[in-house]
């Protein structure tokens, strides 16, 4: 059974941080694109970063380039999202996903495969 759990949200305030986590089983973490997308209130669920673990290669939305960072730990078959800078705008569900990285991409969140639960995080303001 594949499984994507993820943690580490909570509430931090205006300009801080927080580290997700996503701990990926059931499938050869080497073998697939880990995507992290995230859904705010009211809104459709957006791309937010992906790291492709055959390559290492990562990929982010414009609007976060530069705050947030993905990482890969295969040891630990976990991939992280450091956000930084956090804004209230940033307040939203954050979802990890797996998909095949030949067609990965965070246009959409079509092209993913298996989904966590999501982890909720919130700024204040």
């Amino acid at each position: 059974e594949v499984q994507l759990v993820e943690s580490g949200g909570g509430l931090v305030q205006d300009g801080g941080s927080l580290r997700l986590s996503c701990e990926v089983s059931g499938v050869t973490f080497a073998d697939w694109a880990i995507a992290w997308f995230r859904q705010a209130p009211g809104k459709e669920r957006e791309g937010v970063s992906y790291i492709d673990n055959k390559n290492g290669k990562t990929y982010y939305s414009n609007s976060m380039k530069g705050r947030f960072t993905i990482s890969s730990d295969s040891a630990k078959n976990t991939v992280y999202l450091q956000m930084n800078r956090l804004t209230p705008e940033d307040t939203a569900v954050y979802y990890c996903a797996a998909g095949d990285p030949v067609i990965a991409t965070l246009r959409t969140d079509l092209a993913m495969e298996y989904w966590g639960k999501g982890a909720l995080v919130t700024v204040s303001a």
